[in-house]
């Protein structure tokens, strides 16, 4: 197999491939037997029957392209391999010269977008400035609210509904008269906002036994986004009464035996939560500041199916204003990438499998599944060498990290020690099985995809 490769723009080539007769013959004999094999030919038996009497019966094309359709994806894997074309997306074939008549060569071109190549800056001393851990009153009565909220109980009021009360509920929606949907006795926290626009304004004012129609577009189902006529009927309203903050609550609610204890251990609490949040901080902005001063080209086609794809399942492919926007965002998610990807590569950033599950078990917890059901479905997706890809990029921009110069607004230096998340020690036995078991893949390239089929 021969191959060349032209240069289109940073983000684009093409690749000209030219497979001789000799290396497509065993795919042609191949296809003979496929097809062989599926035709009914009196004197013949099902397999055996000669090729010359193939090409009569069902032409000599057929055979060529059921031969071709499996072959290009074999020759542009090896043509990309041999150019080091990194390519992503969707490929786009061109058959030039197909070989009807042994001897023939096959030849074809494929247009491929490709991972650009970026010119690193110096990674190291990158200067970024986060906000003080600055502790307010507020946040420590926040967290300590939220902490009563944990062990307050709710006691039933013989009143109007207010912002903040809990409700039981019967609510019902229907389309021209037909029902999409209805629940009983369901509780809510009213000002919540999270079930049907407009709840939260028909139930303030309403009170236990009251009902109430207005007029809201479906959240979900095949009906989503559709106005729908909803009534809701108010069964019972509920306040959250709060322990009061005094010994006994520190008591209940910690290992402290009084609330000054307890307390300090709140202010202690938000101080490391406002450190954590530097650290976040501090990451973005160096991430920010490397998109800031880095070219990265982004491949147009790829940016266009993805907003396409976006846009369709939000159903809003007309809406100019709103793909202006995905395509801004797609774009600066896909400079991320790719600028990470080439850290990583600079850096020779290597996956390890501890890290690669404790990624795994924190994913499945933020989608709230159980950790090795979420590494299985994973798995059978075919998406593990994606998030190894995945693992990379946050370790080489945490490597950065390390090397930069992070100060407050006062100008102290800032030690941001590393945050390590525990995860359930059979959580990770678990998911080891799964990753075990997945095929390896050094470099992940998730994006990657074959030429279709001729």
């Amino acid at each position: 197999m021969k191959s060349a490769v032209e240069t289109l723009s940073p983000t684009r080539v093409k690749l000209t491939v030219e497979v001789p007769f000799e290396e497509l013959k065993p795919l042609l004999d191949k296809a003979y037997a496929t097809i062989g094999s599926q035709v009914q030919v009196p004197g013949f038996r099902r397999g055996k029957v000669p090729s010359r009497i193939i090409d009569q019966r069902v032409g000599r094309g057929a055979v060529v392209q059921e031969a071709v359709n499996e072959a290009l994806p074999i020759f542009f894997a090896e043509a990309v391999e041999a150019e080091e074309v990194r390519a992503i997306g969707a490929p786009e074939v061109d058959i030039t010269a197909v070989p009807l008549e042994d001897g023939q060569d096959l030849e074809f071109t494929v247009e491929t977008d490709v991972r650009p190549e970026i010119e690193l800056p110096d990674l190291t001393g990158i200067a970024v400035t986060v906000d003080d851990v600055a502790v307010s009153d507020d946040d420590v009565e926040q967290r300590m609210t939220s902490l009563r909220e944990r062990f307050g109980t709710l006691v039933g009021v013989d009143r109007a509904v207010e912002t903040g009360d809990h409700v039981s509920l019967d609510l019902s929606a229907t389309i021209d008269g037909d029902e999409i949907d209805s629940v009983e006795n369901v509780s809510y926290e009213v000002g919540s906002g999270n079930m049907l626009e407009g709840l939260d304004d028909a139930l303030v004012g309403m009170a236990a036994g009251e009902t109430k129609s207005f007029t809201a577009p479906l959240a979900g189902g095949d009906r989503e986004g559709q106005d729908a006529d909803c009534v809701v009927t108010v069964q019972s309203v509920k306040v959250r009464e709060l322990p009061e903050l005094d010994d006994d609550f520190a008591q209940l609610a910690s290992q402290f035996d009084t609330l000054a204890e307890l307390r300090a251990d709140v202010v202690s609490q938000a101080e490391q939560a406002k450190k954590y949040e530097q650290g976040i901080q501090a990451r973005d902005k160096v991430l920010e500041h490397l998109l800031d001063t880095v070219d990265v080209p982004v491949p147009d086609g790829i940016v266009k199916a993805e907003v396409d794809s976006h846009l369709e399942g939000e159903n809003r492919m007309d809406d100019d204003e709103h793909r202006a926007e995905v395509d801004e965002s797609t774009r600066r998610a896909l400079k991320a990438q790719f600028l990470l990807d080439a850290i990583a590569e600079k850096l020779e950033v290597k996956v390890e499998q501890p890290e690669l599950i404790e990624y795994l078990v924190m994913s499945a917890q933020q989608y709230g599944m159980d950790p090795n059901q979420f590494a299985q479905a994973i798995d059978q997706q075919g998406q593990i060498p994606s998030m190894v890809q995945e693992v990379a990029r946050r370790k080489a921009l945490a490597a950065v990290l390390d090397e930069a110069v992070v100060t407050d607004s006062t100008g102290t230096v800032i030690d941001l020690d590393e945050l390590v998340g525990g995860a359930d020690e059979d959580e990770v036995t678990d998911v080891a099985d799964v990753v075990d078991e997945a095929p390896a893949s050094d470099d992940a390239p998730a994006e990657d995809e074959t030429p279709a089929k001729a």
